[in-house]
């Protein structure tokens, strides 16, 4: 009796050891793909953009967990002194595996090179990243 009470404690200590070692890091709950710039009829940027010409910030967001995630889709664009001239955010939720391609809107007021700084995290409140960020060049002339 006492050697079925080990083998079965020995059996759990295995599993729950087994299980832990492949368990997500906070930035890997979820992948950012493709991050992009595209019209509003989602064909590719490849050129630059033009002043008041309105683009879309894209990317490829998937969930690798079995459960559901919130999750915030938060774009900041930058100038060429590093300040913040937009900031744009959406909220939603991914089931398990996932995958959605949020966007968000910009048209510049002036030209110059900027930045788009893409960023997936839980929430605004708990804004803990879920994948690493992601950076795109704007041209704006």
């Amino acid at each position: 009796m006492i050697v079925r009470i080990l083998s079965a404690l020995v059996l759990i200590t295995f599993v729950i050891n087994f299980t832990s070692v492949f368990a997500l890091t906070e930035l890997e709950r979820a992948t950012m793909n493709d991050p992009r710039l595209e019209n509003a009829f989602g064909q590719p940027i490849i050129d630059n953009v033009n002043v008041n010409q309105q683009i879309q910030i894209s990317a490829d967001i998937t969930n690798n967990q079995v459960k559901s995630q919130n999750f915030i889709y938060l774009v900041q664009i930058k100038n060429e002194k590093d300040f913040v001239v937009s900031v744009g955010w959406i909220s939603g939720q991914l089931t398990p595996d996932q995958k959605l391609s949020p966007s968000l809107s910009w048209a510049p007021k002036d030209s110059g090179e900027f930045v788009a700084e893409i960023f997936i995290w839980e929430g605004l409140v708990n804004h803990s990243a879920l994948t690493e960020y992601s950076k795109l060049k704007i041209n704006v002339s």
